[in-house]
């Protein structure tokens, strides 16, 4: 990219109205979790007439992909964060170096998940929650996961650099291609090929890999300010940590997640066996759905504040952070009414069992409700970590997806049983609220008042 348009990037970043330039920004990252998110729930409906067994397998290997795109995002948030306040400085060079580093970094780490998971995958699966019944399932499954999973990790890195760029379009068109792809191909596979929950995990393997490529493409092409090249890769350890240290809310973000889905899965099934599973899973799916909404709206806004900050532009962050909060909670609004309304009828969808739709519904309804409060604590974990604020990130991040969360489904569990598994992660939401709104307050009392 010449020097013209890096200037008209900069502008554009720089001079657009806040509130149309994070509109502008998140309905790619919007479209891109929707779809994304649409396939994890086409994916639950195909695999769920398969069975209880092969509907909870997608719930258990779900955990395994929560950790690879856990190192995904730590990377490619770390790096994007990082790039992203760069280019507000006009620094293109040290950019590049940081989504070189960043992209073959991942590489390296996912290419060694991937072995050790082929490995280990017997009691793999069992770590992550599979009961006796589910793990042929899960196995038969995460083989194909597991193949895929160094373009799943670095696709997420290079998607979160173009969406740091201000290129959220070009990350958009990789993830939508690929996700479109995996609807069309699991039925063709698990049906028409008749490889039932294998044809599901081929599916994905492929659509990844092709999703992948689109979104290297992008930087091959030169549609980006930052580039990849091994010649620009960096050993310097204190580059590495920079970009482990700026990634790792997203890391504690998605790790955690992880670990009380597998802890989720293990609590459903002491108290409700495959068909309390397979329900937490299908309400994982459509509570997903609802916050990828919100969380797409705040990826529009993380590259506003990186580089506004990067550039010294210190009123347009204020300005983002209150906007971005206001329009989540009227979207969200919006969503999760007819969610609370029509809960047992979408659990049914996915799988017409009386008993899965008995329990996920009540948890449907608890978990939206507990989603008013979720805004404030999401936006401001970006807007945390967007700015380099490495450590008030992590904390808090940390405080609303595990710690939180995992005594708090522990002590209800075994005080409540099953209705205990359902109202864990909704009072969850509620404890982590006063932690950010205290975190919100700090970070903007040490801004400065004035642009650079």
């Amino acid at each position: 990219m010449g020097k013209s348009k890096s200037r008209s990037q900069y502008e554009f970043m720089t001079q657009t109205p806040v509130s149309s330039l994070i509109i502008r920004l998140s309905i790619p990252t919007i479209i891109s979790m929707l779809v994304t998110n649409v396939y994890n729930m086409a994916d639950t409906a195909f695999v769920g007439q398969l069975g209880n067994s092969a509907s909870g397998a997608v719930g258990v290997v779900f955990g395994f992909m929560a950790i690879i795109q856990a190192i995904g995002f730590m990377f490619g948030q770390g790096s994007g964060s990082i790039i992203s306040r760069m280019l507000g400085s006009k620094d293109d060079e040290n950019a590049s170096i940081i989504a070189s580093t960043g992209f073959f970094l991942t590489l390296a780490v996912s290419t060694i998940i991937a072995i050790v998971g082929f490995i280990g995958i017997n009691p793999l699966v069992v770590m992550l929650g599979s009961t006796e019944t589910i793990a042929p399932y899960a196995i038969n499954y995460l083989i194909y996961i597991l193949a895929a999973t160094p373009f799943i990790t670095t696709s997420f890195v290079l998607n979160n650099i173009l969406r740091f760029e201000g290129k959220a379009m070009l990350g958009m068109i990789g993830l939508f291609t690929g996700a479109v792809l995996n609807i069309g191909l699991d039925p063709v596979f698990i049906f028409a090929f008749n490889m039932g929950i294998s044809g599901a995990g081929l599916a994905t393997a492929i659509s990844q890999v092709i999703s992948f490529c689109i979104l290297l493409s992008m930087f091959i092409r030169k549609k980006t300010q930052s580039r990849i090249s091994i010649r620009k890769v960096t050993v310097n350890l204190k580059t590495i940590f920079n970009i482990v240290t700026t990634g790792l809310p997203s890391l504690l973000r998605q790790g955690l997640n992880s670990i009380t889905t597998v802890l989720l899965n293990y609590e459903a099934a002491i108290y409700g066996g495959d068909a309390a599973v397979a329900a937490m899973s299908i309400v994982s799916r459509i509570t997903m759905l609802v916050m990828s909404v919100i969380i797409g709206v705040g990826q529009g806004f993380q590259p506003v504040s990186a580089f506004n900050y990067g550039a010294g532009k210190y009123n347009r962050v204020r300005k983002g952070f209150a906007f971005t909060t206001f329009l989540s909670e009227i979207i969200l609004v919006i969503l999760i009414i007819p969610v609370i309304i029509f809960s047992g009828s979408l659990i049914g969808v996915f799988r017409n069992d009386p008993t899965v739709i008995d329990i996920g519904s009540w948890a449907l309804v608890l978990q939206c409700a507990a989603l008013l409060f979720l805004p404030p604590c999401a936006i401001i974990e970006m807007q945390l970590q967007s700015t380099g604020q490495r450590l008030s990130a992590s904390v808090l991040s940390s405080l609303r997806n595990g710690l939180f969360f995992l005594p708090t489904l522990l002590i209800l569990a075994n005080l409540r049983g099953i209705s205990g598994v359902q109202e864990a992660q909704p009072l969850s939401y509620l404890l982590s609220f006063l932690p950010s709104i205290l975190f919100a307050v700090r970070f903007f009392k040490k801004l400065p008042k004035e642009d650079e």
